[in-house]
């Protein structure tokens, strides 16, 4: 039987799988190769898999059968000595492996205002602080605390920065902000209380199209500063 992670019931209809604790990058590929798997699999019953930092939700249909069964049917499909080792193998490298989504993004002035802040807190020229966000190839750990609010894995260490002790009641549909360990892109106007170091004048989340959101969890993500005129024209096209 698979080991690694432990089974806990939450509802009648749900399930979550946890694979560890805290804000980790290898347990967060474990949760995401156990997600590309489930979804092989496509397992009778299973009607949502939502994959997190360190647990994977399931819910699936309780009329559908036996929970035991059911139980015992994901434990197998996450077992690696039932998969093949070329099925192994893509499982290992992600769920979203080959998609890099660029975001441009104008830095500082209204569109970051705490980028000075960051700056002082890291001992780092402004320039250095954009250079070393945009060099960076983020992965999308999870979509939460909004409509398809990415938050992001592999900041710079030296960029991290704890969240405000006073939040913003309203922050720009766009922002690119720093949070602890994390950045992340607000896809609506919100409250908040991460650090803005700039904006993005692509759409990240729309209920009017196709596929809302931008990102999907596992997706690779880089940044690309871009000037305020180039901004403006963005947000044109993108409106």
């Amino acid at each position: 039987m698979t080991t690694g992670f432990a089974i806990e019931p939450l509802a009648e209809d749900t399930l979550l799988l946890r694979f560890g604790d805290g804000i980790d990058a290898a347990t967060n590929a474990r949760v995401h190769a156990a997600a590309l798997a489930l979804r092989d699999a496509d397992l009778a019953g299973i009607v949502d898999i939502a994959p997190a930092y360190a647990s994977l939700l399931v819910r699936f249909d309780p009329f559908a059968g036996n929970d035991n069964a059911l139980l015992e049917t994901i434990t197998k499909a996450l077992d690696p000595g039932l998969r093949r080792d070329d099925e192994q193998k893509r499982v290992t490298q992600g769920c979203m492996a080959d998609r890099i989504v660029e975001i441009p993004a104008c830095y500082g002035g209204d569109c970051g205002p705490d980028l000075d802040a960051i700056a002082e807190h890291a001992r780092l020229p402004r320039d250095e602080v954009i250079a070393r966000h945009t060099a960076v190839e983020y992965s999308v750990a999870m979509l939460g605390f909004a409509p398809g609010f990415p938050y992001l894995l592999g900041l710079d260490p030296t960029l991290q920065m704890p969240r405000r002790a006073n939040p913003r009641t309203r922050v720009p549909a766009g922002s690119v902000a720093i949070g602890g360990a994390q950045t992340g892109i607000y896809t609506r106007e919100l409250p908040g209380g991460w650090q803005l170091i700039g904006r993005t004048p692509l759409v990240v989340f729309d209920q009017a199209r196709e596929t809302p959101c931008l990102f999907a969890p596992g997706d690779r993500v880089r940044f690309r500063a871009i000037g305020a005129d180039e901004f403006v024209q963005l947000a044109k096209r993108s409106a």
